[in-house]
């Protein structure tokens, strides 16, 4: 009984980190964060 429910609060915070991680709000946060191996160290703006 507690397994099934730990097991089902496990489920639902993936879900919930899935559906954040895939906010379009995110989106940019993301882009940025997908650029930086590729910058020179300098700050761009």
């Amino acid at each position: 009984m507690v397994s099934g429910i730990v097991t089902t609060i496990l489920l639902l915070l993936f879900v919930a980190g899935w559906i954040w991680a895939w906010s379009p709000r995110r989106k940019r946060d993301f882009d940025e964060a997908a650029r930086l191996p590729l910058s020179d160290g300098e700050e761009q703006r």
